[in-house]
């Protein structure tokens, strides 16, 4: 794009020749076998979660070299794409949301682009839009580093775009969290002595995510907020009134948990995962007013949620598990949940046990 005198710099939109495979996705494979994303082991990955910025490293964002340090943010340049013109009069963008992904970066890509979110090549598409993810970016699925990636450099495209890409801190941003800084170290539970470790793996846990994970990603999940309220939307991970334990309001809430994590207490950080795993404190007859308990607090007129699979709250499903060993192709999943006399959302579409990754525009027409 090009400007005239005295109207700002010239503007170069990146393509997907700008962008690499970082060392640490060139998992050894044979030659001529597939890699993680499919591709030829001795070509390079155009998967959009393997790339990053070669020469241009978006705001906030490094590549995940094992020896590279962590750069601050005031020594990185940031991503420049074509101005968009706003869409509303206040000129904020719609609001888009999204469900646990669980390392399902295929599908992940696959919905974003369906929303027209990203364009063919991985890229910010939506020029001022808003895009929340819920959490639980790791575990269960094959790919939970690449998803973290996309979504970091996504943010950086996105805020560059005028719009913005922002994340919520999932259960698993925790659990992954604790097994890599904590590891084997015993903590307090109610069911005795338990380790990070063995329950990341009890949930889970991808070892080639913890072989992939860096000091940059760890940096990234310990600042993500645990309740946001957006356009009377109330997002939050996990279907429980637990954020209660940490606040009078949303501001209070962040920081408690940001302080707990900087704090760096192995128990301490245990219970705040135990708290952020409880579920369905909105489905039953109490459902309702948990809800109200938790808008009246912090605001907003619907809570909007990850955590609990869709399946899970229908009662169809007993198991995270997907099985086709009898020809089950998983749970029927459409689209988002709403209930608790509709003052609640549900985003886990149960990707996981082959149900649906939801990316959806909100306010629901319902």
């Amino acid at each position: 794009m090009t400007q005239g005198a005295g109207e700002g710099p010239v503007v170069r939109t990146a393509t997907l020749r700008d962008f690499r495979v970082p060392p640490y996705a060139q998992v050894p494979v044979q030659s001529g076998e597939p890699g993680p994303s499919g591709t030829p082991a001795d070509g390079p990955s155009g998967h959009p979660g393997n790339a990053i910025p070669d020469h241009e490293p978006p705001e906030g964002y490094t590549p995940t070299e094992r020896d590279l340090p962590v750069i601050n943010r005031g020594d990185t340049v940031q991503v420049r794409v074509d101005a968009v013109e706003p869409s509303a009069p206040d000129g904020r963008g719609p609001l888009y949301a999204v469900g646990d992904v669980h390392g399902y970066l295929d599908e992940l890509v696959a919905a974003l682009a369906a929303q027209d979110l990203i364009d063919a090549d991985g890229h910010w598409a939506a020029g001022n839009a808003r895009l929340w993810f819920l959490g639980d970016f790791t575990d269960r699925g094959p790919d939970g580093i690449g998803v973290i990636d996309l979504v970091m450099r996504l943010s950086a495209e996105a805020a560059a775009a005028g719009g913005y890409c922002k994340a919520l801190m999932g259960n698993h941003e925790l659990l992954l969290i604790g097994a890599k800084r904590f590891g084997d170290t015993p903590v307090s539970s109610g069911a005795g002595t338990a380790t990070f470790q063995a329950a990341w793996l009890l949930n889970g846990g991808q070892r080639t995510d913890m072989e992939r994970l860096q000091d940059v990603h760890l940096q990234w999940m310990s600042r993500l907020d645990a309740v946001v309220e957006e356009d009377e939307h109330l997002l939050m991970h996990s279907d429980t009134t637990a954020y209660l334990d940490y606040g009078s309001t949303i501001e209070d809430v962040n920081d408690t948990v940001h302080q707990i994590l900087t704090r760096n207490d192995a128990d301490e950080c245990w219970d705040l995962f135990r708290k952020l795993t409880k579920r369905f404190a909105f489905r039953d007859d109490g459902g309702p007013q948990a809800v109200r308990e938790l808008l009246s607090q912090y605001g907003g007129q619907r809570v909007v949620h990850g955590h609990s699979p869709i399946p899970y709250l229908l009662g169809e499903v007993g198991t995270e598990d997907a099985s086709d060993d009898e020809g089950d192709t998983g749970p029927l999943v459409e689209g988002p949940h709403v209930y608790a006399d509709g003052l609640a959302i549900a985003m886990d579409g149960g990707v996981t046990m082959a149900g649906k990754l939801l990316v959806v525009q909100l306010p629901l027409d319902d």
